[in-house]
């Protein structure tokens, strides 16, 4: 990938939050891109509809009220717009899950040229955007 510098990465869900308060699951280099300050960092609202998911069927916690954690959690990231265009972009995104929050995460990457950060070994191994995978 060479160098580091004036990366533009959206954030897939599970590193967001581990971004948040498991920094110990960050790979070293994930760690690295993500503290860069010419690092631009992107999240999607499909991240943060993803998390009231979560929370609603009780597989994550937070500190306090979600309406006062939100903010604090997206501090120093860019809104990633779900867009009409990224909508439409959704349809030609083909993962083997079908997930549709994935679909339109890999979509938000490609309408606005950004890196996908991810752990997730299926969006890596689609290979329908660049990724930075988090090993």
């Amino acid at each position: 990938m060479g160098g580091d510098a004036g990366l533009r990465l959206l954030l897939d869900t599970h590193i967001w939050l581990w971004s948040l308060s498991a920094v110990d699951k960050l790979a070293p280099r994930v760690r690295r891109a993500l503290s860069k300050s010419s690092s631009e960092l992107w999240l999607s609202p499909v991240s943060t509809w993803e998390v009231v998911q979560l929370l609603e069927k009780k597989r994550i916690t937070i500190e306090g009220h979600f309406e006062a954690w939100l903010p604090r959690a997206q501090a120093g990231l860019r809104e990633a717009l779900l867009s009409h265009d990224v909508a439409a972009a959704a349809k030609d995104i083909s993962l083997p899950h079908g997930d549709p929050a994935d679909r339109l995460l890999v979509a938000t990457a490609q309408v606005l040229h950004l890196t996908l950060v991810t752990a997730d070994e299926r969006l890596i191994a689609a290979k329908q955007v660049p990724t930075l995978a988090n090993r």
